[in-house]
């Protein structure tokens, strides 16, 4: 179905290689070759692929036994996301608001303190059902956002592994 993995354009993979072997340290590296390949890339062809690599990745990385998105960085929280979350937990949208979040510098709404405050002891999310949207999206391997926001997508691939998995496997299809 795919090619051979590479690394990166232009380099080989000794088969026996689990792409995802020291993938932070790889994902470090290869930061000029991702922002290339974003920049450069057919947008029509990748979008068209990212699906099928989003569900791929999924397969072979549970996401429980990771969690460093809940761990060091905070989804916004748009105003469906605390009307939903404030009824979700009983409590009035001014106090959740005064009570988990703060405004950034962008004028969203992000989590007050990190890890986030509703991950378990488990690496699970307490309000999973009613989570904000971007942690539903997260980490956007299967919409335009994973290829049109450059600059999130090379922000991901260095702590999420799904992010990095998919984009190294669209960097290595020819």
């Amino acid at each position: 179905m795919y090619e051979a993995y590479r690394p990166y354009p232009g380099t080989t993979l000794n088969m026996s290689e689990d792409i995802l072997h020291n993938w932070q340290k790889k994902s470090a590296s290869h930061i000029k070759e991702y922002r290339q390949f974003l920049k450069n890339k057919d947008t029509r062809t990748t979008l068209k692929r990212l699906p099928q690599l989003h569900e791929e990745a999924f397969e072979k990385i549970d996401c429980l036994q990771c969690a460093a998105c809940c761990k060091n960085y905070s989804p916004r929280f748009k105003t469906p996301d605390i009307k939903r979350i404030s009824k979700h937990l009983k409590m009035r949208e001014s106090v959740f608001i005064d009570t988990y979040l703060n405004l950034d510098d962008e004028g969203d709404y992000v989590m007050k303190t990190t890890p986030c405050a509703f991950l378990g002891k488990d690496n699970a999310c307490t309000i999973y059902s009613e989570r904000p949207s971007d942690c539903r999206r997260f980490p956007y391997t299967d919409e335009d956002v994973f290829i049109k926001r450059k600059k999130i997508t090379e922000k991901n691939v260095t702590f999420c592994p799904i992010a990095y998995y998919v984009l190294e496997k669209l960097m290595a299809i020819k």
